[in-house]
Parts: structure tokens; C-alpha cells; sequence
């Protein structure tokens, strides 16, 4: 089943096209990893997935419930304000900077969400929020600051305030970018305990590596559109496009 399908997509900032005739799907339990070279379009193409960028064309289906369409003139027609807001529900986004409430505790950026927008009680989202700190090992900051968090563990909080709204779905724009070395590992490990879990992600990164080692799926954007796209053995063996190979030859151990 196809949790995800965009056919056509284009996106525009003026006279700049970042987006170009954009097709790929995300069927249910896939991991897939989107790579590519800054400015390629990776991060606007999970925005307007997301509804925090409105494309200009194409085509975006979540579950089963087009989120917008193309009239026969060519406009994007988006669906009705219920249905982007049950689209919504079904989608969590973890971003490259955290974006936790800084007056808030743990506790309150998790249970913030589906008490608001979910209308659950604050018990439930209490004991829903510590369960998921506890699978994120920070069970004992539940009452700290985002201010007295390392970047790894503030990362791990946005990851669990996404996971508290049951997304069918879940994507990451550069989860690791914002992080030292040291930091990133804990982020790549809680991302492969959510993928043996079966969650369907769609995660853009700049780490190779783990893009092999736990994507179903690896697509390569450059200058807006999707150039290339397969399995990790492909993209990342001798089947891949010369391009590609000579984008994985900045990284040790691939390409050239």
C-alpha cells in the first residue's frame, strides 16, 4: 500500500524552479533516504509534502487522500481545509534544528501538540509522553529545558514530540546536520530502532552510511529533479549513474 505518491510535483520561488517534475512513492514500512547535493531540492520537496510550502503543479497523495491535484488549466487545487488537517494528523516532520519550545519543559513540548490538536486528556498524554521519553532513554529530563539539553538529546525530544501525534508517516530533513560527531550516532540509532519497528520514513540525509545501512530505498535529487533512484546496492554499487558515483567520491568508502 502507497502511503505515499507525488507524480509531477514543481515548485516555484519567483523565477527560480526548485522542483521539477517530481514522481516516487513510500509504500508502507519502507525506509527510503533522499541524498543529493545542497540546493537540490531535498528539504523544499518534504515542506511541500508537509503542507509548509505550497507547490505550484503535480500531484501529492498521503494515505489514500490527495492533499492537491492539477486543474485541466494547469493550477494546483489543494483539498478542503478538514481534509489538509486529517492529512496533516497523519505526517510528522522532525527538523534539522530541533524547534522545541524554549519556555516549555520536555514534558510540555511533547504533551503540548496532542492535548491542542488531539483534544487528549493530559493524562494520557502525560503517560503517552514518558513512555516515549523512556524508548528515547530521556525519561529523567522529562522536567528539564530544551536550554539544559545537548543537541543529541534535544533532537531526541523533537523526535519523540513527532511520535506523539501517531504519524502514519514520518520524515526527517537532515535529523544529524545540526549535531557534532559524537552526537549523531544516538539520533542514527533511535532512526533504525524506529525503522525495525516498521515505521515508514522518509529521512533527508548527508549521512551515507546510514543511508545504506537502513534506507529500502535511496533517491538522488540534484538541481530539482530525482536523477536517480534504487535500492542502497545499487546506488551505492556499481549499477548507480556516473553521477552519483561522483557525488558518493566526497564520502569514505563510496564511490571512487
Amino acid at each position: 500500500m502507497a502511503m505515499l505518491e507525488v507524480s509531477r510535483l514543481s515548485k516555484s520561488f519567483g523565477e527560480l524552479t526548485v522542483l521539477k517534475d517530481i514522481n516516487f512513492t513510500v509504500d508502507k514500512g519502507e525506509v527510503v533516504a533522499v541524498i543529493g547535493p545542497s540546493g537540490s531540492g531535498k528539504s523544499t520537496l518534504l515542506r511541500c509534502v508537509n503542507q509548509l510550502e505550497r507547490a505550484n503543479g503535480g500531484r501529492i497523495t498521503v494515505c489514500g487522500s490527495d492533499m492537491m491535484t492539477t486543474n485541466e488549466k494547469g493550477k494546483a487545487v489543494f483539498a478542503d481545509t478538514d481534509t489538509l488537517r486529517s492529512i496533516r494528523l497523519k505526517t510528522g516532520l522532525v527538523f534539522q534544528n530541533f524547534n522545541l519550545f524554549p519556555h516549555m519543559t520536555v514534558l510540555r513540548n511533547i504533551t503540548e501538540a496532542p492535548t491542542v490538536v488531539l483534544g487528549m486528556s493530559k493524562t494520557d498524554a502525560r503517560a503517552k509522553a514518558l513512555e516515549l521519553l523512556k524508548k528515547m532513554g530521556l525519561e529523567a529530563k522529562a522536567d528539564s529545558y530544551p536550554c539544559e539539553l545537548s543537541g543529541g538529546q534535544q533532537q531526541r525530544v523533537s523526535i519523540a514530540r513527532a511520535l506523539a501525534l501517531d504519524p502514519e508517516i514520518l520524515f526527517f530533513d537532515e535529523p544529524t546536520s545540526a549535531l557534532d560527531p559524537e552526537l549523531t550516532g544516538e539520533i542514527l540509532k533511535v532512526i533504525k530502532e524506529l525503522a525495525n519497528d516498521g515505521m515508514t520514513m522518509v529521512i533527508v540525509t548527508h549521512e551515507m552510511a546510514f543511508a545504506h545501512d537502513v534506507a529500502d530505498r535511496v533517491v538522488f535529487m540534484e538541481d530539482g529533479y530525482i536523477v536517480d533512484e534504487g535500492t542502497p546496492d545499487k546506488l551505492f554499487g556499481e549499477e548507480a549513474s556516473e553521477r552519483v558515483k561522483q557525488f558518493l567520491s566526497r564520502f569514505n568508502n563510496f564511490g571512487a
